[in-house]
């Protein structure tokens, strides 16, 4: 992913307002990421625990959708999928998070969703927590493929969200 500016990022958004995307609350480490290992920049607005966002490089330019986290966690008992990244974990680790649909749709109220870590950190974990029927392989070549799945899972959900 190529470095971006926090002007680049609010102007990414493209199923929220301009207001909206002004008062978002960007990561504060935003010049000190490793955008060169960033496949997906996903966060959580401190300010408003349930908003989130992700931005990818689509085309080569930032796109960028805001989200909206469920109110209600699941039982930590419970072991749940991120259906991004793929990776498996205590069911108050994993959210359902909406996006408004982009354009006419959106203003009409029309949303698409699907669970999601709950800290949006799916970048990292799939270079990092590397499933154990993989571990006999190249870790890099490994984290590299499974970044290349999570890119092409959400850029299917940027898809239904343009729709």
């Amino acid at each position: 992913m190529e470095p971006m500016t926090e002007q680049q990022v609010r102007r990414s958004f493209v199923n929220c307002s301009k207001g909206e995307a002004n008062s978002a609350t960007l990561p504060r480490d935003l010049g000190d990421l490793p955008w060169g290992t960033l496949d997906v920049l996903g966060w959580r607005d401190p300010k408003a625990p349930l908003r989130g966002y992700l931005v990818v490089q689509r085309e080569g330019r930032p796109v960028g959708i805001a989200l909206r986290a469920a109110e209600s966690r699941m039982s930590a008992r419970r072991t749940v999928m991120c259906l991004l990244c793929r990776s498996t974990q205590p069911g108050d680790a994993v959210s359902l998070f909406t996006a408004r649909r982009a354009g006419e749709a959106g203003r009409n109220g029309n949303t698409v969703g699907t669970y999601v870590c709950a800290d949006l950190g799916c970048a990292a974990r799939v270079r990092t927590d590397i499933p154990p029927w993989l571990r006999e392989r190249d870790p890099a070549e490994v984290g590299e493929e499974l970044a290349a799945e999570l890119r092409h899972r959400v850029e299917e959900f940027l898809a239904a969200v343009l729709r």
